[in-house]
């Protein structure tokens, strides 16, 4: 029987001052004149979780003209703005005077600097859906049924009006918000045509205001980037036209320079021009190969049976490096089982910082080599690797250096930043490698060792535990809650959005039931869930209809699924 505002007020009405769980009556769809309410879950407790709601609006009543979501790029550009549209409306409408605990609550996780994939916003050429959350008013734990009716049967509609009416929105803001995607997307796949791995436009403005605050730095003395001329490339791209800046080509490349110059500044911005940003960001013509993955060393994480030979073998215990396996791992032993595990999945950019890697892993000079031969030194390392990466693989690198000059030998590109502008300083620096020899011998022998597959065990994932339904969480970008174990996500540097935390927590799950069939390897795994999303949207996550979920990449899955502690694998 179709339902509409009337009787959801009537049904507020009736169970104003019942016992909190007389909610659950409520739960449904509810037309009012042009806009579809669905009340997908009813919390038990005004303290507990809020409320699941969507509204939606047929898109002949939302006017969204079809250009503004005529490809892939605008889509989700467009899904992104109305989020953020929406957050902002809840924010101005909630009115936590309602009651206790989540009581008149109206919230949409708002989007940071990145315009990402969500699924808090779903955009058809039929109609447009916001998922939401709202806390239904209580007094202690009784139900306030008239507020709740004022909540759902006028502030709701007020949302509709503010974020998902074409006509109500701010045209020239919709509009660069799309232009500024597109034109980061066609600059993206313009990368590899060009020979190159990263593109800095002149003009951007990098450095941002605090470690914990990743918008732009205002302000006089931040200074603009500016390509080299040696480096300089122009590209053409769909609304801007064209743009001039630095390209990064394949191969080596080092970033070298004094402290506080910029060479982190920089290598911050590449790491997340995997993704596209906000007008105004000052990043949005900073583009990276999709596939970079930032390395680091992870002291204490746990490794499942990786095989890090081509860094470190031969070890004194006479532990399999071919099925490397710890639950404590040291500096070197973590920054090669990343390494490995980012190839796994077909990354073919590295990005790397000194200062958070394993000096040991990165580089052995003459004088420690002839102390400690090779014979009683197991690590191979990272600068006698870098340049069969490059040859062998075509997996470029690109490295923030300030003490080691070793690396001069086996770089393509050298870039040298001074007061945050960037100078071409290949000629120099390979004039200096050739006056001042290292000494030091190239401790790899050989070619690339092609490294073992490995097969993960599904029963090695429980997201239950005991209980008996799934329990996946996100927990800000620090950890997912998989059932009873917490995966440590802090040194995944790439993730910008809680909602990808969450996402992939999810995602994991979908691995487990639908591709851990014995016979996938972790790419195939990987590969299977990112193509199923890439199919059915991150409604593919979950059989219930959220808005919690943000998109996520191959590499961060891979990440959280290789810190799984419980994970088993066997080798092909």
């Amino acid at each position: 029987m179709l339902q509409t505002l009337t009787d959801l007020q009537r049904q507020l009405y009736r169970i104003d001052g019942k016992s909190y769980p007389a909610y659950k009556d409520i739960r449904g769809r509810y037309d009012f004149d042009d806009v579809t309410l669905f009340i997908d879950h009813v919390q038990g407790d005004p303290f507990a979780a809020p409320s699941r709601l969507r509204v939606r609006l047929p898109m002949a009543t939302a006017g969204f003209p079809p250009e503004t979501y005529r490809n892939r790029s605008r889509l989700i550009a467009l899904r992104d703005f109305l989020a953020r549209c929406f957050s902002d409306a809840c924010r101005t409408l909630s009115d936590r005077s309602r009651g206790s605990g989540k009581s008149g609550l109206l919230a949409m996780d708002r989007p940071g600097q990145e315009i990402l994939e969500r699924s808090a916003i779903v955009v058809t050429a039929e109609f447009v859906e916001a998922r939401f959350v709202a806390g239904l008013p209580a007094r202690g734990r009784r139900v306030l049924g008239r507020q709740a009716a004022d909540m759902l049967g006028e502030d709701v509609p007020k949302l509709v009006e503010a974020a998902l009416r074409y006509a109500n929105l701010d045209e020239s803001q919709l509009t660069a918000h799309l232009n500024a995607a597109e034109d980061a997307d066609a600059l993206r796949t313009q990368l590899s045509a060009l020979g190159l791995v990263a593109f800095v436009a002149d003009g951007s403005r990098l450095p941002r205001r605090s470690g914990v605050d990743d918008r732009p730095l205002g302000g006089d003395h931040v200074v603009p980037f500016r390509s080299p001329d040696s480096l300089k490339v122009e590209v053409s791209l769909p609304h801007i036209g064209r743009v001039s800046g630095m390209g990064i080509p394949r191969g080596v490349t080092l970033i070298v320079g004094g402290g506080y110059h910029g060479k982190s500044t920089l290598l911050s911005a590449l790491e997340l021009g995997v993704y596209n940003h906000l007008p105004g960001d000052g990043r949005e013509l900073v583009v990276t190969d999709p596939t970079a993955v930032k390395i680091r060393a992870e002291d204490g994480r746990r490794v499942e049976g990786v095989d890090i030979r081509p860094f470190i073998n031969n070890l004194p215990n006479h532990s399999s490096a071919a099925a490397f396996r710890t639950e404590n791992a040291s500096g070197s032993t973590s920054q090669a089982a990343n390494i490995i595990e980012a190839l796994e999945v077909s990354a073919q950019l590295l990005l790397l910082d000194e200062d958070t890697c394993a000096t040991n892993l990165m580089i052995r000079d003459a004088r420690m080599q002839a102390l400690v031969e090779k014979p009683g030194e197991p690590i191979t390392p990272f600068i006698d690797r870098v340049r069969q990466l490059a040859d062998e693989r075509a997996v470029s690198s690109i490295l923030v250096l300030g003490g080691s000059g070793d690396y001069f030998d086996v770089a393509d590109t050298i870039i040298r930043m001074d007061s945050y502008i960037p100078y071409d300083v290949t000629a120099a620096a390979k004039a200096i490698a050739a006056q001042q020899p290292t000494g030091r011998q190239v401790e790899a022998g050989g070619s690339w060792l092609a490294s073992t597959s490995r097969i993960p065990l599904a029963t090695s994932l429980d997201p239950r535990k005991g209980r008996r339904e799934v329990n996946i969480k996100g927990r800000a970008l620090r950890a997912v809650l998989f059932g009873t174990e917490e995966i440590d996500m802090t040194a995944v540097a790439q993730l910008v959005d809680e909602g990808q935390v969450r996402a992939i927590g999810q995602a994991l799950n979908v691995a487990r039931e639908r591709f851990m069939d014995g016979q996938r390897d972790v790419a195939g795994v990987i590969e299977a869930v990112i193509a199923e999303i890439d199919r059915h949207g991150l409604d593919a996550l979950d059989r219930r209809p959220t808005g919690d979920y943000v998109a996520f990449r191959a590499y961060e899955l891979a990440a959280a699924l290789n810190r799984l502690r419980s994970l088993e694998v066997r080798q092909s």
